[in-house]
């Protein structure tokens, strides 16, 4: 199996109930899925947590696909009330693990690749790094493996899928359709 990384996008920010169901919930006691909770009263400190990523769930996944990985957290989200997963965030910025689950190299040819051809029409630099991680862009290093011949696919089939099928879901709760007319659109009715 495979580790993948990837943001899922909630609902609403966790409530100081949920974040406790949340950390005391079997599904999530590995630590692969991460929250970021908001002080009870964030006025009270000099710097306030970016609104959307109160909104977000860090994951990093082992199973046989990415899509796999996103259905298995959307479905364990479903056991902390009130929360559900309502999209999938694909990043540009990313470490080169990430990079590699994007492309048909393994980590270390990237590392390999980053130290041999630097400069200008090379690896791309990294563009930050905190407490010794670096960040690059997908969209230069992408870029660059195509111009070495590689072939590069285009955004995860999977994301995609998962991203738009999690914005549907989303937008069908509690929402009255026909059945017909859901599976004239191609949908299961249930």
């Amino acid at each position: 199996m495979s580790e993948w990384s990837f943001t899922l996008r909630i609902n609403q920010p966790l409530t100081p109930e949920q974040a406790d169901v949340f950390d005391h919930c079997d599904a999530f006691a590995d630590g692969s899925v991460s929250y970021i909770l908001a002080p009870d009263d964030p006025h009270q400190y000099r710097h306030h947590p970016d609104p959307s990523k109160l909104r977000e769930l860090s994951c990093d996944v082992e199973a046989p696909t990415l899509l796999d990985a996103i259905a298995q957290v959307a479905r364990n989200l479903q056991l902390i009330p009130g929360l559900r997963a309502v999209g999938v965030r694909h990043d540009d910025t990313v470490t080169l693990d990430e990079a590699a689950q994007r492309c048909d190299r393994s980590r270390q040819s990237l590392v390999q690749l980053s130290r041999d051809q630097r400069g200008p029409a090379g690896f791309p630099e990294p563009e930050s790094g905190a407490e010794g991680t670096e960040f690059y862009s997908w969209r230069e290093i992408a870029k660059f493996l195509r111009s070495i011949g590689d072939t590069v696919p285009e955004p995860s089939r999977d994301l995609v899928i998962a991203d738009q099928v999690l914005r549907l879901a989303h937008e069908l709760e509690g929402v009255d359709v026909d059945p017909g007319t859901l599976r004239a659109l191609g949908l299961p009715a249930t």
